[in-house]
């Protein structure tokens, strides 16, 4: 979700040390849609089906109002359905559990057969205000953020715990193996099975979405407008500061095979692809 966040004298000192490094990767744009997608928050892509699923939120980010749903494009940029999942609130964060999809929607999360669209199970979630983003690791649990009461709660069997209090400004999450990545305001951190945090980086804004490259090397995203490269020692490249067009980049998806870039713009209402190119 979209963030405005003051900088930090660390965040500073982060966006001054990039320029140390020399670049090495760049973004192509390939394609992007029409102003269509109804303030798209997250994209996941399904590659087998040659599907991006993607959460709208259509109205007020923070409003119980019934407007949002999960629309279909294809990996080529085509709208396939923009009302594939309707009647959710403000469904950010997308994750997947065999057939079925996640959403997390304000303080729920939301089930949805993923043949049909249709919701099969609503998952409260106590005392949560903005749940934002989702990730499944692989045992088929579930870790929802919440940013406003910056907790990550741990969803197993349907039965939710809390796993992690009081970070800070937390957004975008990342199951690898028995760790979990975290985005927490500009720190970008990693759990273990216990809870125990280590940062990795600092970034210049608040981070949003997060996908690993594959090598142990991250792909980032800030609300702001921004794309970063992160090393596994946390070095950073900036591929994209988009900000002063005020195209907000959100939680994106990544094809680690042909390594591709799936963008939603949030405010933007578009969902852009980009190729990365190591140089």
């Amino acid at each position: 979700m979209k963030k405005i966040l003051k900088y930090t004298l660390p965040a500073l000192m982060a966006f001054m040390v990039q320029g140390a490094f020399a670049q090495t990767h760049q973004l192509e744009k390939l394609w992007e849609t029409d102003t269509v997608v109804r303030i798209p928050e997250s994209v996941l892509p399904d590659f087998k089906k040659k599907i991006l699923y993607v959460s709208e939120i259509e109205g007020n980010p923070s409003a119980v109002d019934g407007k949002g749903g999960v629309a279909k494009i294809g990996l080529d940029g085509k709208i396939i359905d923009l009302n594939f999942t309707t009647g959710l609130n403000s469904p950010k964060g997308l994750g997947r559990v065999e057939d079925q999809l996640c959403a997390a929607d304000l303080s729920e999360v939301v089930v949805i057969d993923i043949k049909t669209g249709k919701v099969i199970n609503k998952i409260p979630v106590d005392s949560a205000k903005m749940l934002n983003d989702i990730t499944v690791d692989s045992k088929g649990i579930v870790y929802v953020s919440d940013s406003k009461t910056k907790k990550i709660h741990r969803i197993e069997k349907g039965q939710v715990t809390t796993f992690l209090t009081n970070v800070n400004g937390v957004n975008g999450l990342k199951a690898i193996n028995d760790d979990l990545y975290i985005l927490g305001g500009p720190k970008f951190m990693k759990a273990d099975s216990k809870g125990n945090l280590t940062q990795i980086t600092t970034l210049s804004c608040g981070g949003d979405g997060l996908e690993p490259v594959g090598n142990g090397d991250f792909l980032i995203t800030c609300g702001s407008g921004h794309i970063f490269y992160v090393t596994a020692d946390g070095k950073i490249e900036t591929l994209l500061d988009s900000e002063a067009q005020k195209m907000n980049t959100a939680d994106l998806g990544y094809d680690t095979v042909n390594h591709i870039l799936y963008v939603p713009t949030f405010f933007g209402k578009k969902v852009a692809a980009y190729k990365l190119i190591t140089r």
